[in-house]
């Protein structure tokens, strides 16, 4: 029977992963399958490729024919570069010793290109972090300068009010004192009048006392002076002579 070496779906939607399964080709493609050789997860970078070395090679040697993104995988492992390789110690080209070291040295370079790829990528993550810290490094001091402005603005804004404020109090206030000197003013000359007023009555109550006690004085002295004359000569009797 045909077999084939392909990808059976699996995962949730927009997040597949895949195995690497060898099945009949007349099966359905995510169906029964003979065997499964690997897994391979494309959300990752790179992609996540598990391989079955030996199973891959053997099944591939059995004649199983891999589907083209099943080949690029066992290219990228080394499965189909090993397999040219047996079939360069098959022409006698070079014996098997040397067709291991060849793939030895062949997978040394490819583990290292796929290190130096997940290195660089590493540091461009790196790089772009940091990219995006400056960033927003600046912008939150973009945003800092311009809070702080606006509350130096509003600062002064409120300084400015409270500094009217106590203007306008300290005018009202000096208004009050002035009206207060002022009507403080008119009670005194109110009471200074009303005293005068007094006064001036009082004095000229006492001229008016003493106006009206000088003739009363005379009168008394007159009546001293006539008493004593009147009272020599004594009233005659009835029937006296005089």
């Amino acid at each position: 029977m045909p077999v084939k070496m392909r990808l059976a779906r699996h995962g949730r939607k927009r997040y597949a992963y895949y195995h690497i399964v060898v099945a009949d080709s007349r099966a359905p493609r995510d169906g029964r399958y003979i065997e499964r050789v690997g897994t391979y997860n494309p959300n990752s970078n790179p992609a996540t490729i598990d391989l079955d070395f030996d199973k891959a090679f053997d099944w591939l040697m059995k004649g199983a024919q891999p589907t083209d993104t099943v080949k690029g995988i066992l290219s990228y492992k080394g499965v189909l570069y090993k397999k040219h390789l047996m079939g360069g110690v098959k022409k006698g080209a070079f014996d098997e010793a040397e067709a291991e070291k060849r793939l030895d040295s062949w997978m040394s370079e490819k583990d290292a290109k796929i290190q130096a790829k997940i290195d660089r990528l590493a540091g461009d993550a790196i790089a772009e972090t940091e990219k995006q810290l400056d960033a927003e490094t600046k912008i939150n001091e973009k945003r800092a300068a311009t809070i702080s402005a606006r509350n130096g603005a509003l600062a002064a804004e409120a300084e400015a009010k409270i500094a009217a404020e106590k203007a306008d109090r300290e005018e009202a206030e000096a208004e009050v004192a002035a009206e207060l000197a002022v009507a403080k003013a008119a009670k005194e000359e109110a009471e200074a009048k009303v005293a005068a007023e007094i006064e001036a009555k009082k004095a000229k109550a006492e001229v008016v006392a003493e106006t009206k006690a000088e003739p009363v004085a005379e009168l008394k002295v007159e009546a001293k002076a006539e008493t004593p004359a009147a009272s020599k000569e004594a009233p005659k009797k009835e029937g006296e002579k005089s």
